[in-house]
Formats: C-alpha cells, structure tokens, sequence
C-alpha cells in the first residue's frame, strides 16, 4: 500500500468509539494522518475505514511496553509525533469512597491518570527530539475536573489529576516549542454518556435526565486548538450541553 507523506501526524487514544473516533475521522477528514489507538482492532479498523492515512494500533495505555510500541509505530511509518489527543478513559467504579474497591481505583488510575502519561511520555520524547521540533498534546478531561459527580471519587480524583498534568506538560514543554491544553467536555452523547440523558444522579440525590450535545462539535473544537501555530495554546476549553446542570447550584 502506497503512504501518503503529506499532512501533520496525530495520535489518538480511545479511537475505536465515541468521542475518540468523532475526533479521529474528523482529523483524517482535515487532512492528518492518524494512528488510532486502543484496545479493540476490530473497532478500530471501523473507525479507520480502510483509509491509507490511517494507522491501526492497538494499544492498552495502562502498560508502558504497548504505549512505547505504538509510538515506535508512528515513528516508523512517519518519521514524526505532531499532535496526541489523549482520550482513552473509564468512568470506573461507582459508590461512595468507602464502597469503592481498591483495586477498582487503581484500574481506574491506571486507564485515565497514568495511561495519559504514559502517551504524553512517549509523544513529548518525540516531539522532543524530531526536526522541525515541537507538537501538541491535548488532554480529555471532563467537567469532573471542576467538578465532581456523587459517588464517583476515582473518575473525578484521576480528572483533577489530569488538569496538573497538562499544566506540567505545558510548563516544561516550552523550551522545545511543544504545547499542551486540555478539553473538558460536558455530555456530549455517546455511548459511554447515554444513560445520562435517560437520568443521573444529581448532588441532591435525585434522578433526573440531563441534556446532551452532538459530539462533533468536540471534534470542531480539538481542530480549533490542534490547528493553532505553536506559537499560541488554548490551555483549557470547556465545552458543554447549554442546559446542563453545571453552572448553577443543581
């Protein structure tokens, strides 16, 4: 199969669905050639669709040895690391903190929390030491890193973590031109959100449904920080349901 050499290199985590495949077809429709990581193959060669520019990889982001295995894949099929968006993630146990299994927390942990350094890791070494030097890093966050669901410590705790490592990572990527920002989004619809729109527990203990958005707009909105020179950095940007419960007191 013949590769196209033109066009920035993306990776994306969590691609073979939701927002991660929204904002994969999205990056090879504008043009990049995208690796798409995650741990079905078959869910990812959907999203992939047979299109040359697009790189199956499955990868569990949890275990350093497959992150570094797919980064050296990129590597080697395009000589370079332009933009990661890292997006793989779990919304884990669910319960308050006394209920929640220890080692529910840590698989948690592991998936959102250490699984996006792991991929920064890899992608900051490369942007490091490529010619020209430099990228982007995009982190998915949440609403649930401003604030938290009930009965969802790990999920929240790993998204509050996740905002001191994009600032970290923007801090210390100044020197090599490689910028960091994070998008936390609030009820886009897809299938890890749907029963949101069906009913959610609210900080008053009701059940009651809430507004959800099309995830495409997540995927305009990556393009408008992904496309920025690296010269400029949208640090944080939050995108939600207009309606949800989120700016005002429940």
């Amino acid at each position: 199969m013949s590769l196209v050499t033109d066009g920035d290199v993306a990776v994306v985590t969590g691609a073979g669905s939701g927002v991660g495949r929204v904002v994969a077809t999205a990056l090879l429709g504008a043009g990049y050639r995208v690796a798409l990581a995650g741990r079905r193959a078959e869910a990812l060669e959907e999203t992939a669709g047979g299109r040359e520019t697009a790189l199956v990889a499955p990868t569990d982001v949890a275990d350093a040895e497959s992150v570094a295995r797919l980064f050296a894949q990129v590597r080697e099929r395009w000589g370079r690391v332009d933009l990661l968006m890292n997006n793989a993630g779990t919304f884990g146990p669910s319960g308050s903190v006394d209920e929640i299994a220890v080692e529910d927390w840590t698989s948690t942990v592991a998936t959102n929390l250490t699984g996006a350094f792991l991929c920064a890791r890899e992608a900051f070494a490369a942007m490091r030491a490529q010619q020209p030097q430099g990228g982007r890093i995009i982190n998915n966050g949440s609403i649930s890193a401003h604030v938290p669901r009930p009965g969802s410590a790990a999920y929240t705790a790993t998204k509050h973590a996740l905002t001191g490592l994009t600032k970290s990572i923007a801090l210390d990527g100044r020197p090599y031109g490689i910028a960091c920002g994070q998008i936390d989004i609030g009820n886009a619809a897809t299938d890890m959100t749907a029963g949101i729109s069906v009913g959610a527990k609210q900080a008053d203990g009701s059940i009651r449904p809430e507004p959800t958005f099309d995830p495409a707009h997540v995927a305009d909105a990556v393009l408008l920080m992904a496309r920025l020179p690296l010269d400029a950095n949208i640090p944080f940007l939050t995108i939600t349901a207009t309606t949800m419960p989120f700016l005002g007191r429940g």
